[in-house]
């Protein structure tokens, strides 16, 4: 179930970002939206009686885990999605399992088994569909690609990290911090490079967008990510985020009249294949086999 909220609400994030980004630069909409996610997620651990001070070490390991996870990959695809079509550019961010399932494999000893490594192959054969006609495009906007494909590995080696360390705070109360550590250097880097965005001209339409993207890519599945995290093996849960893409596509599609064809669906059937072999075969033999003992 978290997967596939992450995958509704995180897909819908890309044309989000494209409408906002149009209104509002760059390093001053990712400083708003760490602050505003990482308030939202610290207020919600505290009522929830969580511990929210930080204990000594932890905040070095806040720092680490944060500027991959969350710094690397917010300002990266930000100026990706912000140079190239919305739907495209979530194809590039998720690459993002490739690397991390490399990565896991490395540091953390988790096997690569057949359905594995399979649904890994079907899931970025889905992407190579979708991304084989838009070569063109990436030729003309190479920096986005560039930016893109930098915010997916920073993204992978933040999963590894979080995983790889034996935390002792909750995951509400870990994520929170991250966002609001990472806040600090993008909003000092806002204030110098940039003037501060007058936010009551902003359109009604980057207004929703800007409100739906706090509210749940920055706060909810920013939560719900890690805790899949925490649940599956880093590599799984990486996988599990191949949905997103196709989500971002037709979204774009229906939002920003970013064109959908062929390409689309079979890129489509591919990676509900590759969910499948990761996901559901594993759970429905591991059932099996408990019915059966």
């Amino acid at each position: 179930m978290l997967l596939a909220s992450l995958s509704l609400f995180w897909g819908l994030n890309w044309p989000g970002m494209k409408i906002i980004l149009s209104e509002v630069s760059v390093w001053w909409f990712r400083a708003l939206c760490l602050i505003a996610g990482g308030s939202i997620l610290i207020i919600l651990s505290a009522l929830s009686g969580n511990r929210c001070r930080l204990q000594r070490g932890e905040l070095g390991q806040i720092v680490l885990c944060g500027s991959f996870a969350i710094l690397g990959w917010m300002v990266f695809s930000a100026y990706g999605v912000a140079q190239m079509p919305a739907g495209r550019a979530s194809i590039i961010a998720f690459t993002m399992p490739l690397w991390a399932t490399l990565a896991a494999a490395y540091v953390l000893g988790e096997p690569i088994t057949p359905s594995k490594l399979t649904g890994l192959l079907l899931g970025l054969a889905g992407l190579a569909v979708l991304i084989g006609p838009d070569l063109v495009v990436l030729q003309r906007a190479p920096i986005g690609a560039v930016f893109m494909l930098l915010a997916a590995i920073s993204w992978a080696i933040g999963t590894i990290l979080v995983k790889h360390i034996d935390w002792q705070l909750a995951t509400l109360s870990n994520i929170a911090w991250q966002l609001l550590v990472s806040a600090v250097p993008v909003t000092i880097i806002a204030l110098i490079v940039e003037p501060f965005p007058q936010l009551s001209t902003l359109s009604p339409r980057a207004m929703l967008a800007c409100v739906y993207i706090i509210v749940f890519p920055m706060s909810f599945c920013q939560w719900a990510y890690f805790k899949t995290v925490g649940l599956l093996p880093a590599s799984i849960a990486a996988i599990g985020t191949l949905a997103i893409p196709i989500i971002g596509v037709y979204s774009s599609y229906l939002i920003l009249d970013e064109q959908v064809g062929v390409y689309d669906i079979v890129a489509l059937l591919l990676v509900l294949s590759a969910l499948v072999m990761v996901l559901l075969i594993p759970a429905w033999q591991r059932s099996r086999k408990l019915l059966v003992d």
